[in-house]
């Protein structure tokens, strides 16, 4: 059985995650420019999906972005170009790709994710963690996962 929610309580918080959203791209843009100046948004998060690998498979990286192939390329030789990605040859298949990011590349992610937290401890300093695992929680069962 669905339960009936108020049209302004829906309306409400379709409004914050709008704002949500947008304070998002925000963070993102400045992340971007705080790890490299001339690093795009996309780049940041193509980033940060490396992070967690030591190398991934182009293919991999496709679906994880939701993007078009010649997008991901276009993303990814602007990575190369700043010196914070590199493509190789996948070793079980002659025909793919991996990609990593160099040293200096994970060195600046590593700055700015640390910087990234900080921002976030400092912005829920007051809360209680109860409520940060519910918000978590919240958010997590909002987004279906």
């Amino acid at each position: 059985m669905q339960a009936h929610h108020d049209d302004d309580a829906i309306a409400e918080l379709g409004q914050e995650f709008v704002r949500f959203w947008r304070q998002g791209r925000a963070e993102m843009r400045r992340s971007a420019r705080e790890v490299h100046p001339r690093l795009e948004p996309p780049g940041y998060q193509l980033m940060n999906l490396l992070h967690a690998a030591d190398a991934v498979p182009t293919s991999e990286l496709l679906c994880e972005m939701g993007a078009e192939k010649s997008t991901l390329s276009r993303q990814l030789a602007a990575l190369e170009r700043l010196g914070l990605a590199e493509r190789t040859p996948d070793p079980n298949d002659s025909r793919a790709r991996l990609v990593a990011l160099t040293a200096q590349g994970r060195t600046l992610i590593d700055r700015q994710r640390e910087r990234n937290a900080e921002r976030w401890r400092a912005k829920f300093a007051t809360w209680d963690e109860s409520d940060i695992r519910t918000l978590t929680a919240l958010l997590r069962r909002s987004l279906g996962d």
